[in-house]
C-alpha cells in the first residue's frame, strides 16, 4: 500500500549522515535547509495515498509508476500518473520517487539483463522491484563519477574486499538529486567502462542510514530563501543535490544487482527499458514545466499591459509552440511504443522520440527562459527587497503606490514578479536551467546516440531513391520518387 506523508517524513528520521555547511544534520525534516522540501515530497505521497488523484497516481494500492506497461493504454495511464505529481510542484522537482520507480519497473520487464558471465543480479533485480514497490520507497540514484575519477589513486565507487555474505566498497559519486530525501540510493554508473574497469562494474542499493554511507549536500537554496513570498519556488521545492560517498561501506550480497561485470553494468540502463522510462518521466515533468512558464509569461504581458501589442503575442504564441512541442514528444513516444523482449516484457515508449526529446528539451529550454526574460523587461530587477515591504508602516503606503499598474495592485505585481524571478533569474533558476541542458546526459553522448537510434537509414533511402530516379539522360516526367507510398 501507498504510504502517507507523515510515515515518509518518519522514515527520514533514521540517523542518515547528510552534511551541509560544515554541519552533520540530525534530521532533514527539522532543519531549515531541507524541511519544506521534504514536506513537499510528502505532500506528493499524501495525494496517491488518500486524495482525489489517488486513482489516477495508483492501481491495487501500488503507484503507477511500479507498474510495467502491458499496452499503449498503461502508458497512457502512467503518463497520466507521472502529470499529477508534476503539476504539483510546477515541473521543479525534478527525480521525484516516480522517476527511480519507472527504472524499477525496466528491471522487472526483462532481469534476464542482469545476468552476466560471472555474477547472476536476476533475482536481486526481480527483488530490488518488488522491495519499492510493496514498500513504497522512494529510490534515488548516483550514477556519475568524479570528474578526477580514474588513475593511481581512484576516487570512484569501487569494490576493496569481499566479505562473507557481500562487498565493501569504497569511493564517490556525484550529483545525487534528490538523495538526502530518499528511503534508499541506487549506486551505480551509466557512464562507458572499459575492460579494466571490473573493480568499478557494479550496481547496489543501499538504505540511506548504512554505516560509512555520507551525503556532501550543495548549497540549500532552500535555506536561503527569506519567505515563501519572497522565493516561492526554491523555499518549497529545492531537491537538492550532493556528493555520494561511501567510506568502506558493506553491501549484502542481496543488495547487488552487478558485479564485477562491465556488460550488464551498462546493459541494465540500455537494453531494459530504464532509460527510456526515465525519459517517459523526465518528458512528462519537462511538459508541465514549459506549461507553467508559459503561464508566467502571459500572466506577466498582461501585468505589463503589453498582451495585445503584435511583438508580445507573437512571443507568446512563440512559447505556447514550445509547450505544444513538448507534449507532441510525450504523446508520440507513447503512440510509437515497443514490445519488450517480444511482448514478454511488456512495451516501452518509442526509442527514437524518447532519445529525440532529449535533445528538444536541453535546446528548447534556455529559450524559453531568454523569451520571458525579455518580456518581463526591467521589472525583474526593481523589486523590493521582501514582502516585508509592504506591510512596514512607512515603506509601505510608497510601496503599495509605487508598484502599482493599471492592471495590478503592488501586492499582487510583486507576488508575481517574485514568482518569476525565482524560476527565471535567481540561483535557484540557474541551476535548474543547467540542470534542463544536462538532465539526460551531455550534449555530446544523446546527440552521437541519435545517430544510431533515428531513422538514419530511412533517410539515406529516401535521399537515394530520388537521385536513384535520374540521370543525364532523363526526360521530363511526373517526378514522383520511388520511394512514394513506402510509409515510412
Amino acid at each position: 500500500m501507498t504510504r502517507s506523508g507523515r510515515e515518509y517524513l518518519e522514515s527520514l528520521r533514521d540517523g542518515r549522515e547528510i552534511w551541509l555547511d560544515g554541519e552533520r544534520i540530525e534530521d532533514i525534516t527539522a532543519h531549515p535547509g531541507f524541511r519544506a522540501t521534504a514536506q513537499s515530497f510528502a505532500g506528493l505521497y499524501d495525494l496517491a495515498h488518500d486524495s482525489a488523484h489517488a486513482s489516477v497516481l495508483t492501481r491495487g494500492g501500488v503507484h503507477r509508476a511500479y507498474a510495467v506497461p502491458r499496452s499503449y493504454e498503461d502508458l497512457v495511464a502512467r503518463r497520466r500518473a507521472y502529470k499529477v505529481w508534476a503539476e504539483a510542484s510546477y515541473g521543479f522537482l525534478g527525480r521525484t520517487p516516480d522517476y527511480m520507480a519507472s527504472g524499477a519497473a525496466g528491471f522487472a520487464a526483462q532481469p534476464e539483463v542482469f545476468r552476466g558471465e560471472r555474477f547472476d543480479g536476476s533475482a536481486q533485480a526481480r527483488a530490488y522491484h518488488q522491495r519499492l514497490a510493496e514498500s513504497d520507497l522512494y529510490c534515488a540514484f548516483t550514477i556519475t563519477n568524479p570528474a578526477s575519477g580514474r588513475g593511481e589513486d581512484d576516487l570512484r565507487v569501487g569494490v576493496v574486499a569481499e566479505k562473507d555474505g557481500g562487498i565493501v566498497v569504497r569511493g564517490a559519486k556525484t550529483i545525487g538529486t534528490g538523495a538526502v530525501f530518499a528511503d534508499e540510493v541506487l549506486v551505480g554508473t551509466i557512464e562507458p567502462l572499459g575492460p579494466d574497469d571490473a573493480e568499478q562494474a557494479l550496481t547496489f542499493s543501499l538504505p540511506l542510514d548504512t554505516p560509512g554511507l555520507k551525503l556532501i549536500s550543495r548549497q540549500s537554496y532552500e535555506a536561503r530563501a527569506r519567505s515563501v513570498f519572497d522565493n516561492p519556488l526554491s523555499s518549497r521545492y529545492d531537491e537538492n543535490d550532493a556528493l555520494l560517498v561511501c567510506d568502506d561501506v558493506f553491501v549484502p550480497w542481496e543488495r547487488v544487482l552487478t558485479y564485477r561485470e562491465v556488460e550488464t553494468t551498462a546493459a541494465m540502463w540500455w537494453r531494459t527499458p530504464a532509460y527510456l522510462n526515465f525519459v517517459h518521466q523526465s518528458a512528462t515533468r519537462f511538459w508541465t514545466k514549459l506549461e507553467f512558464l508559459t503561464g508566467l509569461a502571459i500572466l506577466i504581458a498582461r501585468s505589463n499591459g503589453t498582451d495585445q501589442l503584435p511583438p508580445v503575442t507573437q512571443a507568446v504564441g512563440r512559447l505556447l509552440g514550445m509547450v505544444a512541442q513538448a507534449k507532441a514528444f510525450v504523446l508520440a513516444a507513447e503512440a510509437s511504443y515497443e514490445e519488450v523482449d517480444g511482448g514478454r516484457g511488456g512495451v516501452r515508449p518509442g526509442q527514437e522520440i524518447s532519445f529525440a526529446q532529449r535533445i528538444m528539451a536541453g535546446e528548447l529550454y534556455p529559450r524559453a527562459v531568454q523569451d520571458i526574460k525579455l518580456l518581463a523587461g526591467g521589472a525583474l530587477i526593481q523589486l523590493p527587497a521582501s514582502g516585508a515591504d509592504l506591510v512596514h508602516p512607512e515603506l509601505g503606503p510608497l510601496v503599495r503606490q509605487y508598484f502599482r499598474t493599471p492592471a495590478d495592485p503592488a501586492e499582487d505585481r510583486i507576488k508575481l514578479l517574485k514568482l518569476a524571478w525565482d524560476a527565471l533569474g535567481s540561483e535557484f533558476a540557474g541551476r535548474h536551467e543547467q540542470y534542463e541542458r544536462f538532465y539526460q546526459g551531455a550534449p555530446h553522448v544523446y546527440l552521437t546516440m541519435q545517430t544510431w537510434a533515428g531513422a538514419a537509414d530511412d533517410c539515406e533511402s529516401l535521399a537515394r531513391a530520388c537521385l536513384d530516379g535520374y540521370d543525364l539522360g532523363t526526360g521530363l516526367g511526373t517526378g514522383l520518387g520511388a520511394g512514394l507510398g513506402t510509409g515510412r
